[in-house]
């Protein structure tokens, strides 16, 4: 692809960094920019600039947040002795989607993956296991997608929670297996969340 200008090069580049977008939609997005008014741009690039320095993540369960509490753990009408465990915030916002999950989660920042790269050491599993271990939790709910790296991850912190005293369960199969979570409609993954079974009971079918 050539360019007339090299400023406009370094855009596109930089654009073109992003998931999903290639140098040919990165080039269109980059052109949309180029005919707004340079206030428009301005907003956009100082709102990106504020939220990589100033976002934080929830200590309690690594969530994106504002502030060190994320409003689901700081709120006390949630059950906080039940914790939902998902991948990432997209989870989170897609179960919140559909009212029907109470408790409060733990963002564990990815899955499994040997091929990738990503072990144990790199998720958020550690400060799962402690905070069972320091706090009183009834339940645990494995809410990754069902896929192969997503039940590699499930097994693994079956295994290490398996000396608690806690329920382990896991949502019913009405994502499809292979589909990412974030992606399931809203009514599907609210029944999986109310229908969930016994985590062992996905270990037999498996």
């Amino acid at each position: 692809m050539e360019f007339s200008s090299k400023l406009l090069e370094k855009a596109v580049n930089e654009m073109s960094q992003l998931p999903g977008i290639g140098k040919r939609t990165a080039l269109r997005l980059v052109l949309h920019l180029l005919k707004q008014p340079l206030e428009q741009t301005q907003f956009l690039a100082q709102a990106l600039t504020t939220m990589r320095e100033e976002v934080k993540f929830c200590k309690n369960c690594h969530n994106i947040s504002d502030v060190e509490l994320c409003e689901i753990c700081s709120n006390g009408s949630r059950n906080h002795k039940i914790i939902c465990i998902v991948e990432d915030i997209r989870d989170v916002m897609a179960i919140e989607n559909t009212n029907q999950f109470k408790g409060i989660y733990h963002v564990l920042g990815g899955k499994i993956s040997p091929i990738d790269g990503v072990g144990p050491s790199q998720l958020n599993i550690l400060s799962l296991v402690e905070k069972v271990q320091l706090t009183e939790i009834e339940e645990i709910i494995f809410a990754l997608s069902s896929t192969m790296e997503g039940d590699t991850t499930n097994f693994y912190i079956f295994k290490q929670l398996k000396d608690f005293n806690i329920k382990t369960s896991t949502i019913a199969r009405g994502i499809a297996v292979g589909d990412e979570l974030e992606y399931a409609d809203e009514v599907t993954l609210g029944r999986s969340i109310l229908q969930r079974v016994p985590f062992e009971n996905s270990l037999k079918n498996n």
